[in-house]
């Protein structure tokens, strides 16, 4: 066995250890129903071609008692039409606009610190305003919260993309960035969370400092997570996989919307990033393969493919990314290049903007 071959067979026994934390997700604890009133906040920045149908499916919520607010920050956003369109379409759910001025490096935040002080309810939930929900969405999440032990829902997701950049970035979303985040809770890392889905209670958010603590930082999802578990409270992961749209954009903007995510993961969790290294099997498998060891490569990666797979298929229903199975080893390759591009420099682009982020994850 050659030297590269070790790496490559831990990489495969990591990627078994996803199929056995998926498996421990889909057997999770269910939750008696717990149906306090909710507020949701949603930040908005102009909208793309499924904001109509995203911001819609929030309104159809099965669920007793709950607002809407939408915080915009120019007054001229395309999408104050679409959502003055929805409040008269349902009269019965009470949907504000709320304009908003803010100087926080990280606008986002500075949005969610006000609409925060606006909401009327003790219970708080936050996406982004691309998410695409199901109408028991909103029940599934808060039910949790009824343990008073549990201070954070987040969820997994699944993307849809309208280009052959975007539809490869949400193969690499369902393939390889879900199985990591169930491994990571089944040996006990939870204190991140995910921007797709916030579910906590106000009186938390006031203990952690609000959202005026976490303003400054670029992962203000990861840094609310990990407020919330230094007030000893855990993170749970919720059972609803929800749905967001990544656009019809190219490579470029792909690989500059993925650095950013690695790059902030690496300033958050430097540690983390590194240890990320064992999931590029591919990798790992081709230079076990270059050294003389075939079996052992095709093997690895056979597990790679398979376990890949079967979260995408089982715990997030994705159907788009089974279809694109015959991609992953160039988006295994890809995945890669962003990985290591991430090790160096300290600037991501954020929504026209170039951002330089501190060792902290601030942005200075």
């Amino acid at each position: 066995m050659n030297l590269f071959a070790i790496p490559a067979l831990a990489s495969a026994a990591y990627q078994l250890l996803t199929l056995i934390a998926g498996v421990r997700h889909l057997l999770r604890r269910r939750y008696p129903q717990f149906t306090p009133p909710v507020s949701i906040l949603k930040p908005v920045r102009g909208a793309d071609e499924r904001f109509a149908a995203a911001i819609e499916s929030h309104a159809l919520q099965d669920y007793p008692d709950f607002e809407i607010l939408f915080g915009l920050t120019d007054p001229n956003d395309r999408a104050r039409e679409m959502i003055e369109a929805l409040a008269r379409s349902h009269p019965s759910i009470p949907i504000r606009v709320i304009d908003v001025e803010t100087t926080a490096a990280n606008p986002k935040v500075g949005v969610l610190d006000q609409l925060a002080k606006r909401a009327r309810h003790p219970y708080l939930l936050v996406n982004d305003s691309d998410i695409l929900v199901e109408p028991s969405y909103l029940r599934q999440v808060i039910a949790p919260l009824a343990d008073g032990k549990i201070g954070l829902i987040t969820c997994l997701y699944r993307g849809a993309g309208g280009s052959f950049a975007t539809r490869s970035e949400a193969l690499g979303i369902a393939t390889e960035f879900a199985p990591s985040v169930l491994l990571a809770r089944l040996i006990g890392v939870n204190e991140f969370a995910m921007g797709s889905t916030l579910a906590f209670r106000a009186a938390d958010l006031d203990r952690a400092g609000g959202f005026a603590a976490i303003s400054d930082y670029l992962g203000d999802d990861y840094q609310l997570g990990k407020r919330l578990t230094n007030l000893r409270l855990r993170v749970e992961l919720g059972a609803p996989v929800v749905a967001t749209w990544l656009g019809r954009g190219d490579w470029r903007a792909v690989g500059s919307h993925q650095l950013r995510w690695a790059r902030t993961i690496r300033v958050s969790r430097p540690g983390g990033h590194l240890g990320y290294a064992i999931t590029f099997t591919l990798t790992w498998a081709l230079l076990a393969a270059a050294a003389g060891n075939i079996e052992v490569a095709i093997y690895c990666y056979a597990v790679r493919v398979i376990c890949g797979l079967a979260i995408a298929g089982l715990v997030l229903r994705d159907a788009e990314s089974l279809a694109w199975f015959w991609w992953m080893p160039f988006r295994d390759l890809f995945g890669f290049a962003v990985w290591l591009a991430a090790l160096f420099g300290n600037t991501v682009e954020w929504r026209g903007r170039r951002l330089r982020i501190d060792r902290h994850g601030r942005i200075t």
